[in-house]
């Protein structure tokens, strides 16, 4: 009875996809330190760094300026979206090839539900060394990948060994495999939140598991429950093949900082016409607009508003926008980046689902020989010395 209950949850990660897909595509610059992004000169930052690059402490979201003080070798590439997309889809198509069950979460990475493929009698861990060889040989990309019985555990389990990991946490060893590490690793605990915890005495998930109820629902309200049992590896989420769009947005930032009032509301013209032109693609309206913006000392926030109805239109988006920017302006202040976003979706002809189309054979797998790929040998987790006899 345990093991038809069993569920096997894979994440799958591309390793510093973007940087990956520029070496791959230039074979000059493969084992040189790659930094992907805006111009160091235009307050440009970093997308991806490589990990030739990573090891001069660069890494995503810093400024390009800063990454390339600390990697004077590094090698600036301005971002190709249109490939990154075209290599994501031949990755997630081999997914799907595997299980029609596939969440993505970004264009790098995806949960895999694989349960019902291992009932059918494929081996969990070869399921997933078969992924990565065929990632590998197909597309010429490395993927980490963890494999547990739920998503909060396998997110966690693909970053440990990166890159070209392959992590796998049996079932009933979830809390054990958490407890020492960092409380910052789980999900939905960001920076300031590590910093308030600390300062309750909480350093690692374990701890964190030991906390009364009382003490999550005053830090973190509502989201407290949830927090509490993923930190004791409880997690019943569902992959989700269809996936809710949340929002839509459209953002820039400035080579130089704007603070004359018709600048910025050029800006928000064009980013509105983006945003509306994404919602009737879609064919979705939305109510709820928000202006994200920074200032010149990297202060960053947002206002929104919500609309009596639902819009796609241009002008409405725009004039909303400008209301929430002015209310901002002031002479002292001046802005390095502006975003327009509308979320709160209704449809009006498609769905506001984003539908993946299942691989034609989408419950069958072929043969699931051991490979004759070239892998990290997995690290299995059981609570003891790492096993590489698998």
């Amino acid at each position: 009875m345990a093991q038809q209950s069993a569920r096997y949850i894979i994440h799958a990660d591309l390793d510093a996809f973007y940087a990956a897909v520029e070496q791959l595509d230039r074979p000059e610059l493969r084992g040189k330190p790659v930094l992907v992004g805006g111009r160091p000169e235009g307050r440009g930052v970093v997308a991806t760094a490589s990990y030739e690059a990573r090891e001069f402490g660069v890494h995503s979201a810093m400024p390009m300026a800063t990454a390339i003080r600390q990697c004077p070798d590094g090698i600036v590439v301005r971002p190709r979206f249109d490939r990154y997309r075209e290599m994501s889809g031949q990755v997630m198509h081999i997914f799907r090839s595997v299980t029609h069950i596939v969440e993505p979460l970004s264009l790098d990475e995806a949960f895999l539900d694989i349960t019902a493929v291992a009932a059918a009698g494929g081996s969990p861990l070869a399921i997933a060394i078969d992924i990565k060889k065929r990632v590998s040989t197909e597309t010429g990309l490395k993927v980490s990948v963890g494999l547990s019985s739920s998503k909060c555990v396998s997110k966690i389990a693909s970053d440990l060994q990166k890159p070209d990991g392959l992590v796998v946490i049996p079932a009933g060893q979830e809390a054990e495999f958490l407890a020492p590490l960092p409380v910052g690793k789980l999900s939905g605990i960001g920076p300031k939140s590590v910093a308030r915890i600390h300062a309750d005495g909480v350093r690692t998930i374990g701890d964190l598991a030991q906390m009364p109820d009382s003490w999550f629902a005053h830090r973190f309200g509502k989201r407290g429950p949830s927090i509490r049992d993923h930190s004791r590896g409880i997690d019943h989420d569902r992959v989700q093949p269809v996936r809710e769009r949340k929002s839509i947005s459209s953002e820039t930032t400035f080579p130089e900082d704007l603070n004359d009032s018709k600048d910025l509301f050029a800006v928000i013209r064009r980013l509105s016409e983006h945003v509306a032109s994404a919602l009737t693609d879609k064919g979705l309206l939305g109510r709820t607009v928000t202006v994200k913006m920074r200032l010149s000392d990297f202060t960053t926030f947002t206002r929104q508003t919500t609309l009596p109805n639902p819009t796609s239109d241009a002008a409405t988006i725009e004039s909303t926008a400008r209301t929430l920017l002015d209310r901002e302006l002031a002479p002292e202040r001046a802005f390095r980046l502006l975003g327009v976003g509308i979320s709160g979706f209704t449809d009006h002809g498609e769905s506001n689902r984003e539908r993946h189309v299942p691989a034609d054979s989408p419950h069958t797998v072929g043969t699931l020989s051991t490979p004759d790929y070239q892998y990290r040998m997995p690290l299995l987790f059981d609570g003891g010395p790492t096993q590489t006899g698998i």
